[in-house]
């Protein structure tokens, strides 16, 4: 509360120092919403479609219809998902909004459905559905168009769960215990295009696993943009180039040589090895081979330097065309180990079949830290809980937590602007999920009238305009 000078018992003035008024408190509200921004992304769900695009792909195996339509429980979990959800249980306060979100199911049927209708056999007809929608997204937001080569990043990280008793789990090397799911994600987008569930102690550089979410992840985008990056495909029959990027793990020559296959160019961070350490030694000191490093503006990054070193190791193993460029530093405290030893510099390297002058190469493997900000989000829409003893219900809650993120991703791509399309989940759930609204009938309509001082109500109007006009 704003400070308000009033008088005390002693007819004294004095500020006041309670931080809050004091009122009533009573159950049996029926006059008020909450939640009103996620009302917001359910209707944005529908308009595209994405709920019947699922329920197609669950087969019925009752004699009866269910009660809630598979697809639609999927969308609603999707909510509860971004509006901070971690549990089955999470879904009762949906319910309890009958006026905004209709008919929920219990935290039940939502178990059962993850248990015993999304089985192995259904999770690749959903993803399939899921596709077809993302296809629509991308064409609305014209992101089919174009010539620019589709960056895609891979990469993994740690899970700690706090149960022995879930399939699939096992220790890590950070001596932790979970799982350790690996993703490949969208540079342009950020979205979450796949997703691989993994125990803990699977190995990062499992080359299998690198071309299993690398394929998954091609399958995700829309056929215009796929052809001629699958296997078997024609090469030829490609509209878009594709690149993908990982960190070390991918450093391996069964991955690179699987790019190729898939008419996938690769840029990859290098490993430490003799050679390399050789060719850094050969123009450490070499001035004319070094020239200044960009940042993301253009300009030039102070201190920072790139050489090509392809001419000095042997790449013969490699795909041909693959070149090696090597990156400096100076050196900080802390800093992580480089694959030079030397007390003035830090040393990178990576391996790309990519044209373009060392320094651009160079700037475009750096972009590769933005898969950090999608698996963050992915961290704060439930990706740290995994509910379920069944290895296949949390294949199925991974996949899920990928939907919850991605759809998300579309609705700032599509309906909000300015800071609020980059928000993060944390900032979307204080500024827009959870809005407070006042409920009233006119003409046989409920009509939602939000809070008058709330900051983001025109954002939230805005967004309904967009969702109507969306086609």
């Amino acid at each position: 509360m704003s400070k308000v000078q009033y008088l005390n018992q002693e007819g004294t003035s004095e500020m006041q120092t309670t931080s809050v008024r004091r009122v009533m408190v009573e159950p049996r509200g029926d006059q008020v919403a909450a939640h009103v921004g996620l009302h917001a992304l359910g209707a944005f769900a529908d308009r595209l479609g994405l709920g019947v695009a699922l329920s197609a792909r669950i087969p019925v195996t009752g004699k009866r219809q269910p009660l809630h339509d598979r697809g639609k429980v999927l969308v609603h979990q999707m909510l509860v998902l971004a509006g901070g959800g971690e549990s089955c249980a999470d879904i009762g306060y949906l319910r309890a909004e009958t006026d905004l979100f209709a008919d929920v199911c219990s935290d039940s049927t939502l178990y059962r459905t993850f248990t015993e209708n999304l089985d192995e056999a259904v999770l690749p007809g959903l993803k399939a559905g899921f596709a077809e929608v993302r296809a629509r997204v991308w064409r609305r937001a014209g992101l089919t168009k174009g010539k620019d080569p589709i960056t895609l990043d891979i990469d993994a990280s740690l899970i700690d769960v706090h149960s022995e008793h879930k399939e699939d789990t096992a220790p890590n090397y950070k001596y932790g215990f979970g799982f350790h799911p690996i993703f490949c994600t969208a540079d342009a987008t950020g979205e979450a295009l796949s997703g691989l569930l993994r125990p803990g102690n699977a190995t990062a550089n499992c080359v299998e696993d690198h071309l299993i979410v690398l394929d998954e992840a091609i399958s995700q985008l829309p056929g215009r943009v796929a052809t001629g990056h699958c296997p078997g495909d024609d090469p030829a029959a490609a509209s878009r180039q594709m690149v993908v990027r990982t960190d070390s793990a991918g450093a391996s020559h069964g991955f690179v040589w699987g790019c190729r296959q898939r008419n996938v160019g690769f840029a990859v961070t290098a490993r430490r090895k003799v050679q390399i350490t050789a060719a850094i030694s050969a123009i450490a000191e070499d001035e004319q081979r070094w020239r200044p490093a960009l940042r993301q503006d253009g300009r030039h990054r102070q201190g920072a330097a790139v050489a090509e070193v392809t001419d000095l190791v042997d790449l013969s193993a490699w795909p041909p065309g693959t070149r090696l460029i090597i990156r400096r530093e100076p050196l900080h405290p802390g800093a992580q180990q480089s694959l030079f030893p030397s007390l003035e510099y830090r040393y990178w390297g990576r391996y790309t079949d990519q044209p373009a002058i060392p320094s651009r190469r160079d700037l475009f493997m750096r972009g590769h830290a933005n898969i950090e900000d999608t698996l963050g989000r992915l961290k704060e829409s439930g990706l740290l809980r995994f509910p379920f003893v069944d290895a296949h219900a949390n294949r199925a809650w991974l996949a899920e937590v990928c939907f919850a993120h991605d759809l998300v991703r579309w609705f700032q791509l599509l309906c909000l602007s300015g800071e609020l399309a980059t928000a993060e989940p944390k900032t979307l759930r204080w500024r827009l999920w959870h809005a407070p609204a006042r409920k009233v009938r006119s003409g046989r309509q409920l009509v939602v009238r939000i809070l008058d001082a709330w900051p983001d109500a025109s954002a939230i109007v805005r967004a309904h305009r967009r969702i109507v006009r969306l086609t």
